[in-house]
């Protein structure tokens, strides 16, 4: 069996948006009790993280982080069609992943205890994003 769901997911900002119980949802939906659940972000400004999810310090360092990587703003970058975060957020969408394969186990994503899905927004605006969710199994 095959089921596919697209996901609109409206952003405030740059930041971590958890994902798991959308996902959640769309697997029991789906009736799949084993199988492979793939999500992947129709963007180049935002991404998907498979993260820590019972402290937020978590995402605030990996934010932290970033920031100094790829700090908006920064001369290096002539690709600024949208503002000093357009290069920015296209890099670190790069640097981080567009796409994640989770396991549907006894009709659940497989996740451990301390994991999370996110769909990680790396502009400074709010926007509306579209995640692709891809069920096979049986």
């Amino acid at each position: 069996m095959i089921s596919q769901q697209q996901l609109k997911i409206a952003t405030r900002g740059r930041g971590l948006y958890r994902l798991d119980d959308q996902l959640g949802r769309t697997v029991r939906e789906s009736g799949i009790r084993t199988g492979l659940c793939h999500v992947f972000v129709q963007h180049t400004s935002a991404s998907l993280l498979i993260c820590e999810n019972a402290d937020p310090q978590v995402g605030r360092d990996l934010e932290a982080f970033l920031a100094r990587l790829v700090p908006d703003g920064d001369p290096l970058f002539g690709h600024a069609d949208e503002g000093p975060d357009d290069m920015p957020a296209h890099i670190r969408s790069v640097l981080t992943k567009m796409d994640i394969s989770l396991p549907i186990v006894e009709g659940r994503c497989g996740l451990g205890t301390w994991q999370g899905v996110y769909l990680y927004e790396h502009r400074a605006h709010a926007h509306q994003r579209r995640v692709l969710v891809t069920l096979t199994g049986e």
